[in-house]
Formats: structure tokens, C-alpha cells, sequence
């Protein structure tokens, strides 16, 4: 084992650089994750910034100054990540009631107060996509919020939006 890695089961914070002129201007994001090998982990939570990845893929990282820096997608997990801004004008019933659907099947998210709610939006390999994206759309469609793709792991609708 080489100096300073971690064995499998350790939470290490994966830090993505982001781009400074997207709207959020951030630069860096971090991610928890689990090592499961020698500079591979497993990303465990949704990330609300970082583009191209999703929950539970694996990922190759690189070391610099004892932190551990996004290099590669492994292995994909077939999750997508969507984030959604909440109107400010939004009231959280209405919220509620825009949300309830793609919890029910099976979506879940990560929330941050900044400026608007922010909801990282997970959307797992056994999820209808197209079904969770039209909801998606309604709600942006019906002023409750906006919505961007972070990532599409669903590989059937990857595929489609490839071909067009």
C-alpha cells in the first residue's frame, strides 16, 4: 500500500474543480466518499455542482497536498443527478406537493440554503428517467423551480440524447 492511501470503508472528502462563471461561482466542490481500493472511491452523497457524476459511481482520484482531487469516472453507478433552484416565491406546501411525485418514485435529494434552495436531486438506476424528468419539467414549467442535468447515468436515455 502506498503512502497515504486509504483502505476500503474510509470517508475521504473528493474535491471537483468547477468552472468560476457558472452561475453558482464556485471553484472547487467537495464530495464525501468511501475508498474502496487504492485511489478509487465511491462517491456517497449527491454532488450539487460537480457535472459528470452521480452518487455510488466509483472514481479515480489524484493526490495533491494530502487532498484527494477528482480525476476520473471508474465505474458508473447508472444514477443521474439533477439540480433544481426553488423559486424564491415558492411556498413550501406548494414545494411538498411538486416533490411528493418523484419521491414516490423512488428520487431523493440533498438540500443547501445559499441564496435560493438548492436540491441536489438523485435519481437511482431503477427510476423511470423520462417519468422523473417530466415531473422535473412541470415544476419548472409551473414557476416552482428551475432544473438543470448535472449528469444522465441512465445509460437507455444517455444513449437517446447521444444520438440526437
Amino acid at each position: 500500500m502506498t503512502r497515504g492511501a486509504k483502505t476500503q470503508g474510509q470517508f475521504r472528502k473528493v474535491t471537483f474543480v468547477l468552472d468560476p462563471e457558472e452561475w453558482h461561482g464556485y471553484k472547487t466542490e467537495t464530495v464525501w466518499a468511501e475508498a474502496v481500493a487504492t485511489d478509487r472511491y465511491r462517491l456517497r452523497n449527491t454532488p450539487f455542482f460537480a457535472k459528470g457524476v452521480s452518487v455510488e459511481d466509483v472514481v479515480r482520484v489524484r493526490r495533491q497536498d494530502g487532498a484527494l482531487f477528482f480525476d476520473a469516472v471508474s465505474i458508473s453507478s447508472g444514477h443521474s443527478t439533477y439540480r433544481v433552484v426553488v423559486d424564491k416565491a415558492t411556498e413550501s406546501d406548494v414545494l411538498e406537493e411538486y416533490w411528493l411525485p418523484l419521491q414516490t418514485l423512488g428520487c431523493t435529494y440533498e438540500s443547501a440554503e445559499m441564496n435560493v434552495l438548492l436540491l441536489a436531486v438523485d435519481i437511482p438506476p431503477d427510476v423511470d428517467i423520462y417519468a422523473a424528468y417530466a415531473l422535473l419539467e412541470k415544476g419548472e414549467s409551473d414557476s416552482v423551480w428551475y432544473f438543470e442535468e448535472g449528469h444522465c447515468g441512465h445509460l437507455e436515455a444517455c444513449a437517446r440524447a447521444d444520438a440526437t
